[in-house]
């Protein structure tokens, strides 16, 4: 039998655990896109800072064909991911967080396009294969989606929530919440009339 390798983390975790200003920093994100571990953010973090990394070389380097050829296929990426515009300068690389890439992943886009009620529901109809995307089903949270795959994230065909009548659409929910108002409303309206047509003692 041959040696058993060791896999490398392919992100890079923070050199001490406990820096409040970081830990402050890292909250909200954690909960405005529902990750359940903080090393779904540091892969974000070195995502971004991989990004950023590579646009700097890029820009220090003398013009010529190669490095040419690398700038077009680090920009045509980053379009690809809707990270960047296109005709964007290749400078705008250098701005990019992680909270553009978290944007992208595929429990924030399930989320944004009213396919979940929240973004923890979101990561559950994904991990439990509800969610496809260019009607491949896909089961990771952090897939991170394409401009072109953006507007093809689906109900998997056989999934419940395929029904558009199914109650746990947020849009089904959403409209029942409404007519549930309307009628409280109503019964309110109906309590004061009849509260006004009481003869006064």
């Amino acid at each position: 039998m041959g040696d058993i390798r060791r896999t490398r983390k392919k992100y890079q975790t923070p050199s001490h655990p406990w820096q409040m200003a970081r830990l402050e920093e890292e909250k909200p994100l954690m909960k405005d896109y529902g990750l359940e571990s903080k090393n779904e953010l540091w892969k974000m973090h070195s995502v971004a800072r991989n990004i950023a990394a590579q646009a700097k070389s890029l820009i220090a380097k003398k013009e010529d064909k190669q490095s040419q050829k690398e700038r077009e296929l680090l920009m045509n990426r980053l379009i690809r991911f809707n990270l960047i515009r296109t005709g964007d300068p290749i400078e705008t690389a250098l701005g990019l967080t992680s909270k553009d890439i978290l944007e992208r992943r595929l429990q924030t886009l399930v989320y944004r396009k009213n396919l979940a009620k929240t973004i923890k529901q979101a990561r559950q109809l994904i991990t439990h294969q509800h969610i496809m995307v260019s009607k491949k089903a896909i089961t990771s949270p952090s897939y991170i989606v394409s401009a072109d795959e953006e507007n093809k994230i689906e109900y998997v065909e056989n999934s419940p929530l395929a029904d558009a009548a199914h109650p746990e659409r947020p849009e089904v929910r959403a409209a029942k919440q409404i007519e549930e108002e309307k009628e409280k409303i109503k019964e309110s309206a109906k309590k004061e009339e009849k509260k006004e047509n009481e003869p006064k003692k």
